[in-house]
């Protein structure tokens, strides 16, 4: 709904909530959006303050220009490829809702598969400490502690912006008195006395040379430092292979999400370090490797 188009049928047709999500379906589409409809119809109930699924009910009604102002702007950084997440603040991960920023990642469905597992791990013990090593906007470290009401989680992560989000999603979210955020390099803030039942990351593992290669709502919008594991994509996973043990309890689990290609990389690493026992590799909902877990052996 460019304002070319808007001027053009200024007294012609009405510009109802139809018009404008097929209008911007295609226009978005021509920009490269893998999902154009869906982008449309997030970035319009954004505009008129309405659940997405009201949209649905009111096809046919008319949208004030005020609102067709506010899906102007919305729609043009959209085909300049800026994430859909960061126009509308807000990501759901895990059936909660995120809010997130450029200074976080924004969540994947992949990662679930990290959460569903971490549920599944700390089920023996009756007040699991869990660890969320390099936790961005909170989703890892506050969906198990929703799901998990008796988890007491640490988060930590290097950025101070990112922390803030965090707070405010716990918060949100009601675990903030049970969720305790850290500033500092992986597991740098911890002291010696903290131990884990979990600790689970999302680390970064893009390979460094393939950076530029990614597409550019995420290359140009995205944290690079969430993103880039470095010359082989695993120098911050090699970091938390190594210094985990330190922090975790006796048969307590390491979680780290990967790349589709680096199962066997990173397994390797593991047998390699000689304190694990029980390496296995998760697959996400597309069948692909996505999570290495692995327990401290003693």
């Amino acid at each position: 709904m460019s304002d070319a188009a808007s001027a053009a049928t200024s007294g012609g047709e009405v510009w109802t909530v139809r018009r404008i999500l097929d209008w911007t379906a295609q226009h978005l589409k021509k920009h490269g959006s893998e999902s154009p409809r869906l982008d449309a119809e997030i970035l319009l109930a954004h505009a008129r303050g309405c659940p997405r699924i009201q949209l649905y009910t009111h096809f046919d009604s008319e949208v004030s220009e005020a609102q067709r102002a506010a899906m102007r702007e919305l729609v043009r950084r959209r085909a300049a490829a800026e994430p859909v997440a960061y126009l509308v603040g807000h990501r759901e991960f895990f059936s909660l809702d995120f809010r997130v920023t450029s200074d976080v990642l924004i969540p994947r469905p992949d990662t679930e598969t990290l959460v569903v597992d971490a549920l599944d791990v700390i089920k023996p013990w009756p007040q699991p400490r869990v660890l969320d090593v390099g936790t961005g906007c909170g989703c890892i470290a506050i969906a198990i502690a929703v799901n998990a009401p008796a988890a007491q989680v640490t988060a930590t992560d290097l950025s101070d912006a990112a922390l803030a989000i965090a707070a405010q999603n716990a918060a949100t979210h009601g675990v903030a008195n049970r969720a305790r955020l850290m500033n500092g390099d992986l597991f740098a803030p911890l002291t010696d006395g903290d131990t884990f039942e979990l600790i689970a990351s999302n680390p970064p593992y893009i390979v460094a040379a393939e950076f530029e290669r990614l597409p550019s709502d995420i290359r140009l919008h995205e944290p690079r430092a969430a993103l880039d594991g470095g010359p082989d994509g695993l120098s911050v996973i090699r970091r938390l292979v190594t210094e985990a043990p330190k922090f975790l309890a006796s048969s307590g689990h390491l979680l780290i999400e990967i790349g589709c290609e680096q199962a066997d990389s990173v397994s390797q690493l593991l047998t390699q370090d000689g304190r694990y026992d029980g390496i296995t590799v998760l697959k996400d909902l597309a069948k692909k490797p996505r999570v290495v877990r692995a327990a401290r052996n003693g």
